[in-house]
């Protein structure tokens, strides 16, 4: 149980170093791919002893590097999925909300009152979103459209789409857990950061130390 609520608690960070570290790595092979049969043919070019050796590991390269097309549409898909897992953990650390100047200038129960209202606003904007994103993407999947490039493997627009509901539905899932948090005393406010307190430690570094 424990285990399962840790990678809840690091779910977003999991799957956002995930999805970089595919994306890095599929641009790199077809990067490197691109390079390399071009310096294969430039040595077939040079050395005429070697010439059909070189030039046939270039034919290689270049035949798999043509055939990784498909790479940059499989990175802008993961791009996509970058930005909603990205929008659900900026709302579990509230390092985009944590503005909260005014309101922490009121009294402690005010405070909790108005991040409670902030909260409910907060979730039924998200929750205006995961109601018209799941009828969109139902009306996408049944639609059928291939993906570009990505089609020929059976990913569907629909399939990439998925990620528009699932991220909005985290941010739900996020949002209630803060509401939570507030109503049993234990946050005051949205944010778990406060940015106007390490904009004032930026500005004046040396008040920390004294």
């Amino acid at each position: 149980m424990q285990s399962l609520r840790q990678v809840w608690e690091r779910f977003e960070e999991g799957m956002i170093a995930f999805l970089l570290a595919a994306m890095t790595l599929v641009t790199f092979v077809y990067v490197a791919l691109n390079n390399l049969y071009t310096m294969f043919y430039t040595l077939s070019d040079k050395w005429a002893w070697s010439s059909d050796l070189f030039a046939g590991i270039g034919d290689h390269l270049m035949g798999y590097a043509q055939e990784m097309t498909w790479s940059i549409a499989l990175t802008k898909a993961l791009f996509g999925w970058l930005i909603f897992f990205g929008i659900a953990y900026g709302v579990r650390t509230a390092g985009h909300l944590g503005v909260d100047v005014l309101v922490k200038k009121t009294s402690k129960p005010a405070q909790r009152i108005l991040a409670m209202i902030a909260c409910g606003c907060c979730l039924v904007y998200a929750g205006l979103f995961l109601v018209a994103s799941i009828k969109w993407v139902s009306a996408v999947l049944v639609a059928g459209i291939g993906a570009e490039d990505l089609d020929r493997y059976g990913i569907q627009v629909g399939h990439i789409a998925l990620i528009v509901p699932i991220g909005f539905a985290l941010v739900i899932a996020r949002y209630l857990e803060i509401m939570y948090r507030i109503y049993t005393h234990r946050q005051t406010g949205l944010g778990l950061a406060d940015e106007a307190a390490e904009a004032s430690k930026l500005a004046n570094p040396g008040e920390e130390h004294r």
